[in-house]
């Protein structure tokens, strides 16, 4: 670097600066547009809710925005690299600075130190702000957008869920509100050499916050050996079972509104219950690690497609550039489908487009103007 032009220190925060002002400004520009449609589409709703407008921005906005920026959080990353970067190459500037002496590899620093850095912006986000901003979005929606006057038909009231609470228990509940924490007709059992041992029933419980607690009423149990039965009925009872509130919860969202910390404990207790959503919550965890990366790489392909002076200029390079953001996300969906639907990897499916596309980035590299 030591016999490289003193203009290259100039020129790399000139690429560094352009890199992230253009991705801000998109970024800024596209949640404008997003917020004014959604607000367009919800204005019936928000008037209902009797909330005033800051009301609505606190209790919703703030919890919207950070969810769809962080969904589109590379896309934008990608075009914003292929838009400026072709315009530098439109400009001659690529040629003038690779013609000078300078390497392709060395050109690509200021790119990738920006890449670096908004990959761990995002990284962060996902870690703590994200699923807290998930919380804020879904707590609104359930509680004014989709939730009806009916408990039975409202998005926090559940019905028939079972499960299995550990190895040789199960679960089963007619009707439970998420919100309230209580409900009715449960039941629970235990198994052992394969024989029921232990059956427990009641006509509605609920959950105490102050003992962490399940208080259940109308209360029947039955004691099973190999020669007897004993029954045993009490107007209330109070346990600890291997399974809080947050479990019954049954929210494909649930995951998304979780702290890495928090999400990784839930992931160990329904592997011990042996649920059967294990490889969804595995996919969002390896997710949130894999996701960051890929700003990386397709910051690398950007670069490496915009830098070569085309007929078309930027139009032809954004037009590549959405194709391949495209299949990016096609490649994701599909690989979460299979993860979760399939007996795919949850790990695989998380690193696989990044694997895909980290291959294509050195193909797109190796061919790149040098």
């Amino acid at each position: 670097i030591s016999i490289l032009p003193p203009q290259m220190k100039i020129i790399d925060k000139y690429i560094l600066k352009k890199y992230l002002t253009t991705f801000f400004f998109c970024l800024l520009l596209f949640t404008v547009i997003v917020v004014v449609v959604d607000i367009s589409e919800k204005t019936d709703d928000f008037s209902k809710t009797n909330l005033t407008a800051w009301q609505i921005f606190k209790d919703y906005y703030l919890g919207f925005i950070p969810r769809i920026d962080a969904m589109l959080f590379p896309l934008f990353t990608f075009i914003s690299v292929i838009f400026f970067t072709s315009i530098m190459a439109g400009r001659s500037e690529v040629i003038a600075i690779l013609s000078s002496g300078v390497s392709f590899r060395r050109y690509l620093v200021p790119f990738m130190v920006g890449g670096l850095f908004l990959s761990a912006l995002l990284w962060a986000g996902y870690q703590y702000l994200v699923p807290k901003a998930n919380q804020t979005w879904a707590n609104f929606d359930r509680k004014y957008i989709h939730n009806g006057p009916d408990l039975q038909n409202s998005s926090s009231y559940k019905t028939k869920v079972y499960f299995k609470a550990d190895s040789f228990s199960y679960v089963g509940i007619k009707g439970y509100d998420t919100i309230s924490k209580s409900g009715n007709g449960f039941f629970y059992q235990t198994f052992k050499n394969k024989k029921l041992h232990y059956n427990m029933r009641a006509a509605n419980f609920s959950w105490d916050t102050s003992n962490n607690k399940w208080k259940f009423n109308y209360v029947q149990e039955r004691f099973f050996d190999s020669i007897s039965e004993k029954v045993v009925i009490s107007m209330e009872k109070w346990a600890r079972y291997d399974f809080k509130p947050i479990d019954l919860r049954n929210d494909d969202l649930l995951k998304d509104q979780m702290s890495t910390k928090q999400l990784n404990k839930f992931i160990e207790s329904e592997k011990r219950r042996g649920a059967d959503n294990v490889n969804a919550l595995l996919v969002e965890r390896y997710n949130r690690d894999a996701i960051p990366v890929s700003v990386l790489i397709l910051t690398l392909i950007g670069v490496s497609l915009a830098s070569r002076k085309v007929r078309g200029g930027s139009g032809a390079h954004l037009a590549v550039g959405i194709i391949i953001s495209v299949a990016y996300i096609l490649f994701s969906r599909l690989s979460v489908v299979f993860a979760t639907q399939g007996s795919f990897s949850p790990f695989l499916a998380a690193w696989t487009p990044n694997i895909i596309f980290g291959l294509l980035a050195f193909y797109i590299y190796k061919r790149a103007p040098k």
